[in-house]
């Protein structure tokens, strides 16, 4: 495969009950290219959490995930608030969701470090009142 594989997905930022649905379709469609169990896994969970972080604190945003022969790799991108404190938005724990939203279940403060565990790289690009840039790598040897 010289040209990688390309999916894009749009992330509502109204509404909680379809977050998530491009971690859910990505993951088929990967189960599709028989990539292996433990891949799918990690990329899933990875995309998951930076579906749930646009909605919570963004209004939403894109997600793209480029399927090349060595790597996966996810790009999501907000023009949200951005992040002010990235060491401390990286602290397992450390939250800025609004309790509304933890009443659901949401905002432990788990999203980012549980991006970064799940994949082999990660860069965090953001401007405070612009926006967010994430983007992840997954090796697949």
């Amino acid at each position: 495969m010289s040209e990688p594989l390309i999916f894009h997905f749009d992330v509502d930022g109204d509404n909680f009950t379809s977050a998530g649905q491009a971690s859910v379709t990505i993951k088929k469609d990967l189960r599709r290219l028989g990539l292996s169990s433990e891949i799918i896994r990690r990329v899933s969970i990875a995309m998951y959490e930076g579906e749930i972080n646009m909605v919570i604190h963004a209004g939403g945003g894109v997600a793209d995930v480029r399927v090349f022969e060595e790597y996966i790799e996810i790009v999501l991108t907000d023009r949200g608030p951005g992040i002010s404190n990235i060491d401390q938005a990286m602290q397992e724990g450390f939250s800025t969701a609004p309790d509304a939203i933890r009443s659901l279940g949401f905002g432990a403060g788990m999203g980012l470090p549980n991006m970064k565990r799940y994949t082999d790289d990660m860069k965090i690009e953001t401007v405070v009142g612009e926006g967010t840039t994430i983007t992840m790598r997954v090796n697949l040897t």
